[in-house]
């Protein structure tokens, strides 16, 4: 590549920079001019290319072209005695003529191309076959449908003798004879039949430039004759395909006048095809708009339209659609759906719904029972809560569904795909919980995993986590839970460098916060971060309302559950459920229903009053009376022994009198629920069972 310097950056010096920056062949060195603001100067530096306000220092060996653009002939004289002989010096004049015709030339070639792209377009754009050849039978011109029709592509075909591409072609006999062939017809080597013509291409002066053959293919036109020939046939079936379907369908013409009804459609409707056929579109509404004349309007589907057709003023669903063809409107078909087959439907897919939100133990707000003042002022307060991040407090006896309302909060929420965790603060001792929710470093502790553990806060990011009993926390548990609440952080045990989170926090609690803040078991703190949106769940006593639809609900529950096929409760259970206070709530309403079920013979389907147990208002009465011969105290064992004996009692009598619901057995006996935790352990009640 030789190397140019410029001489002079001026107006023509910056343009026959631009042309040479474009060469493949120069290269521009350097761009000299006294002017160091010139157009030229400016250009080279944006470029990079050197300048310079003196062409003296560059005048090396290096370079083979120097372009005077100075105007100046004193200029032009002085780089001429001192230039090498080597060096080419071109004055500026010629340099821009020689710009000029290369700018023209490129212009030229561009239009060539253009004018070249703009014949193949039109040619591929044509639905005919084209092929040209030249004056020696070689293939210049080969278009997309020629391709399509030969089977040949065109790559292939282009610079190659006609004959070797199309060996019928009779395109070399035409430059023979220069004679016109018109409407041929030809098969060709795939057995596609075509009609051609050939034409010559001959020049005003008698030269024979070529010839070109203009083909369609008539497989297409003959196959397009067999549809029509097949029509009334086509046409007979697609009345027999209507009249077999189970859906009511009705087609109208253009002007909105029945042309076809299916005998599905007069069974859902009560209408017969002389009533229909030939008559308005609005023949068959009792109810509503018709659907046909509002698509024939917009030309545009409609689709599950409530309204009432026929005589009976029948309910049913409407979808609607235009019939369009080669983009002319030619009527409407539509399909009427019997809306009492729909709710079916719809019961049997509540029913699948519910199954596998069982099966994955995730609850919505469609779970939860409410019908009472109260429950929907809680439901609604927790719809609102779902919909922000803000943290939520469940309050409520135990057994109200508590847990319900959290996976229901969840499910509701953005999060709704990411995990929810439920941890119950009670039922974990004091010496793991802290790892548990917060996970722990390698070597924390004796026995810690290799490379530590994620604890629960973590595997709850981007989603939700559910501290169930959070009265129960430790006091440095809720210091460590006020930082997550604050800081949107938190630091494993044994670890120093805290850890970012974005979890959602859930909490509930069957205890009095308040009492528990003036006692100093729980921090003031704390509770004003958890307390920012309180939800009261009512106990069931207050909404003994719903005790029948909660009773259906979980009877379908029992029912998968159990295996059985149970279908109420008769009016005089119902009775005996609402004279009862449910000091267990929701929870021991289940258990009642569930024990009735299991006692229940299998041709019984309605629980009755004999199924129930006695349910009576009463507290517990533990009765120590010494009289019993039977409970007399062995001499042989030791106070401390007696003690834990008759302790064991008490809390086993106390479990079965509130159904098993350890968080009301502990506030009864006036334990804490972890100390309570502590003596079922210790004395083996859950292991042993109940006595």
């Amino acid at each position: 590549m030789q190397t140019v310097m410029i001489v002079g950056a001026g107006q023509g010096g910056a343009a026959i920079l631009k042309i040479l920056k474009e060469s493949e062949v120069l290269q521009v060195e350097v761009v000299i001019d006294r002017n160091i603001d010139a157009p030229g100067v400016l250009l080279a530096k944006a470029e990079g290319i050197k300048t310079g306000t003196s062409w003296q220092p560059f005048l090396t060996e290096n370079i083979d072209i120097i372009i005077e653009v100075t105007g100046s002939a004193e200029v032009f004289q002085e780089i001429r005695d001192a230039k090498n002989k080597k060096t080419v010096l071109i004055p500026g004049s010629v340099a821009f003529l020689v710009s000029k015709l290369m700018e023209e030339k490129e212009e030229l070639v561009t239009k060539h191309q253009n004018d070249s792209y703009q014949q193949e377009m039109i040619f591929n754009a044509t639905n005919d076959g084209m092929v040209v050849i030249d004056n020696k039978g070689k293939v210049i011109l080969f278009n997309k449908r020629a391709e399509e029709i030969m089977g040949v592509k065109k790559e292939v075909a282009i610079g190659k003798a006609v004959v070797k591409v199309i060996p019928t072609s009779r395109l070399p006999f035409i430059l023979e004879t220069r004679r016109i062939e018109s409407n041929q017809e030809m098969v060709l080597s795939n057995d596609r039949k075509i009609i051609t013509t050939r034409i010559p291409i001959i020049e005003e002066n008698g030269t024979l430039m070529g010839a070109f053959a203009v083909f369609k293919d008539i497989t297409e036109v003959v196959n397009l004759a067999e549809e029509i020939t097949d029509l009334k046939e086509i046409q007979t079936m697609l009345q027999a395909i209507i009249h077999s379907s189970d859906d009511a369908i009705s087609v109208v013409d253009e002007h909105g006048r029945g042309i076809l009804i299916n005998p599905a459609y007069t069974r859902l409707t009560g209408l017969t095809q002389e009533q229909v056929i030939g008559k308005p579109a609005t023949a068959d509404i009792s109810e509503g708009e018709s659907m046909h004349m509002k698509v024939l309007q917009t030309r545009r589907a409609v689709r599950g339209v409530p309204m009432r057709v026929g005589p009976n003023k029948r309910e049913v669903v409407v979808n609607v659609a235009p019939i369009i063809v080669k983009g002319k409107l030619k009527g409407s078909v539509g399909v009427i759906h019997d809306v009492s087959e729909m709710k079916s439907l719809s019961r049997e897919l509540s029913r699948a719904r519910q199954i596998i939100r069982t099966l994955e133990a995730k609850y919505t707000f469609e779970d939860i029972i409410g019908t009472s003042e109260e429950m929907l002022l809680a439901i609604e307060q927790a719809k609102l809560g779902a919909k922000t991040p803000a943290t939520v407090l469940l309050r409520g006896e135990s057994g109200t569904g508590k847990e319900l309302f959290a996976h229901a909060i969840h499910n509701a929420s953005d999060r709704k795909y990411n995990k929810f965790i439920r941890v119950n603060c009670a039922a974990i001792s004091e010496s793991l919980l802290e790892s548990e929710l917060f996970g722990y470093e390698e070597g924390a502790f004796s026995g810690a995993m290799r490379g530590g553990k994620r604890g629960l806060f973590e595997e709850a990011n981007n989603g939700s986590i559910f501290l169930d009993e959070i009265g129960e926390l430790s006091a440095n548990t809720q210091a460590k839970l006020l930082r997550v609440l604050q800081e949107r952080e938190i630091i494993r045990v044994g670890g120093t460098k805290p850890i970012t989170i974005n979890v959602r926090i859930i909490a509930a609690t069957n205890v009095n916060l308040e009492k528990g803040i003036a006692k100093g078991s729980f921090r003031e703190d704390l509770y004003y971060r958890l307390n920012r949106m309180p939800i009261h769940i009512p106990p069931l006593r207050k909404r003994k309302e719903e005790i029948p639809g909660l009773s259906k609900r979980l009877i379908q529950k029992i029912n998968r559950d159990y295996g059985r096929n149970v279908e109420g409760v008769s009016q005089a259970a119902i009775l005996q459920l609402m004279g009862y206070d449910w000091p267990g709530n929701v929870r021991e309403l289940e258990n009642i229903l569930g024990r009735a079920i299991i006692f229940m013979n299998l041709y019984e389907t309605v629980i009755d009053v004999q199924h129930l147990p006695e349910l009576k208002n009463k507290k517990l009465e533990i009765e120590t009376s010494s009289a019993h011969t039977s409970e007399i105290i062995a001499m042989e064992k030791s106070l401390s022994e007696m003690m834990e004996e008759y302790e064991s009692k008490i809390i086993q009598q106390t479990l079965l009198f509130v159904n098993g619901n350890k968080t009301v057995t502990a506030k009864k006996l006036g334990l804490s629920v972890r100390n309570l935790y502590y003596k079922l352990d210790k004395y083996n009640i859950e292991k042993n069972g109940l006595q």
